[in-house]
């Protein structure tokens, strides 16, 4: 195949992110079956697994990145991509290469169409696994970081036996898959958990720490609870992400790279240093520009809108008004999500991304803002392009503008907020964060 060809044949799977997954679309019989015919990968890997609800890939950048500063070399499966597919595939920093991504894709489709001839069709995502897989024992990677796309449980990542298995957090999305109480989804992400293999869990609420808690000891599992021990020592670093959320995940990470030391790797000090102080996410509350403050952010379930939340109150104070674009898919709890939003900014730029059928119309959204009080001021477009220039063209120097909602919004935007924002007006870094538990002031907005 050509590489076109590769990416039609690849991009005509049934893919759930675009069309939501069912329950009983989730299984691993095809995954096993796919990775049976190509020589089973993912057991000649040394694999980090990493679920949760939000932080999951910023944990996985950090922890690829202190690894390759240790000097090895690192595979890093995340999903979806912001800009072009090879993104979820990378090693040591770089996407999977076209020639690279040809080659796989042909030796994946062959393995793919024995295994349809008795089994339902390979989806998007199963077959993004196995590259993934592939790609990593090719290019003879040290240690690969994988990140769970959706759960754990019945992810299609959930067929490899990992050095550390990492829980984030748990919070509210995906219900419709995962169950609609947090000890539910608790449940399903716990289910990465393998018999004697290490566990790092940042959950700290009673009702899923408890469930994580037995899955593991059903499973005799080492458990390590990231607390406030490992928060205090983040203090230490300097973190390239913003936002006090992040320290949460780097405490996560403290522990997991403990494990691995436990497990053989040497990691020493300064790779910590310089990894979890050089690593790049991009698109995690990140700031294209100052005066005004242009935000691109890819927060999509309600816990991650609360933390985008809290970094601009704390590290972006704004004198002038905060403008928002906004868009979101169908089945996350966009209401709450508005609810928050609307109790920090003043202008809504509602629209949707692509052609996507999950993403929810903006004439929607606009009636549920209209049931706000106090009533935001709102606008509405057909497209996040159309948006981005009304935003643009509105905002004043001491305002903040923020992309938000999707990870699809923020990838489509990027490329045009980065060119309209590429000059930095006076610059000055975010404001120093206060000591924890200092009150926010009461001159901000509440929400």
């Amino acid at each position: 195949m050509t590489y076109e060809e590769a990416l039609a044949w690849w991009f005509g799977r049934i893919n759930y992110e675009i069309r939501s997954a069912t329950p009983q679309d989730l299984k691993l019989e095809r995954m096993r079956a796919v990775l049976q015919k190509l020589g089973n990968p993912q057991d000649r890997l040394r694999l980090v697994h990493v679920t949760g609800t939000k932080g999951k890939g910023s944990s996985c950048a950090m922890l690829a990145a202190v690894l390759q500063a240790a000097g090895y070399r690192v595979g890093l499966f995340t999903s979806p991509h912001l800009e072009h597919v090879s993104e979820r595939v990378q090693v040591d920093g770089a996407p999977i290469s076209a020639q690279e991504l040809t080659a796989r894709l042909t030796e994946v489709r062959q393995a793919v169409e024995v295994v349809e001839q008795c089994n339902p069709p390979v989806t998007f995502f199963e077959i993004s696994t196995a590259v993934g897989f592939l790609h990593f024992l090719y290019r003879r990677c040290d240690v690969a970081v994988i990140e769970v796309g959706l759960g754990g449980r019945y992810d299609s990542t959930n067929v490899c036996r990992p050095l550390v298995a990492v829980i984030t957090n748990i919070g509210y999305d995906h219900m419709n898959q995962l169950g609609p109480t947090l000890e539910a989804i608790a449940y399903q992400k716990a289910g990465i958990i393998k018999r004697g293999v290490p566990v790092v869990s940042g959950e700290r609420q009673a009702g899923p720490q408890a469930v994580i808690r037995a899955v593991a000891a059903e499973h005799n599992a080492p458990l390590i609870e990231v607390g406030p021990t490992y928060r205090q020592a983040t203090e230490r670093y300097q973190l390239a992400l913003t936002g006090e959320h992040q320290r949460d995940n780097a405490a996560v990470v403290l522990a997991v790279l403990e494990c691995l030391r436990r497990a053989g790797l040497h990691i020493p000090e300064p790779a910590v240093r310089q990894g979890l102080a050089q690593v790049r996410w991009p698109a995690r509350v990140e700031c294209l520009r100052y005066h005004p403050a242009v935000i691109l952010d890819t927060a999509h379930n309600v816990p991650s809108i609360q933390a985008l939340l809290d970094t601009l109150r704390r590290q972006f104070p704004t004198p002038g008004r905060r403008h928002v674009i906004f868009a979101v898919s169908a089945d996350k709890q966009y209401p709450q999500m508005l609810q928050l939003l609307s109790g920090y900014f003043d202008e809504f730029y509602l629209t949707r991304y692509g052609n996507n059928p999950r993403c929810v119309s903006p004439e929607h959204l606009a009636e549920l803002l209209a049931a706000q009080n106090p009533r935001p001021n709102f606008r509405l477009f057909a497209s996040a392009q159309a948006a981005w220039e009304a935003a643009w063209a509105a905002v004043a120097p001491e305002d903040l503008l923020c992309i938000t909602g999707s990870v699809f919004l923020a990838g489509e935007l990027q490329k045009t907020a980065r060119s309209s924002a590429n000059i930095l007006l006076n610059p000055s870094p975010p404001t120093t964060l206060p000591p924890l538990g200092t009150p926010i002031s009461t001159t901000q907005k509440s929400g």
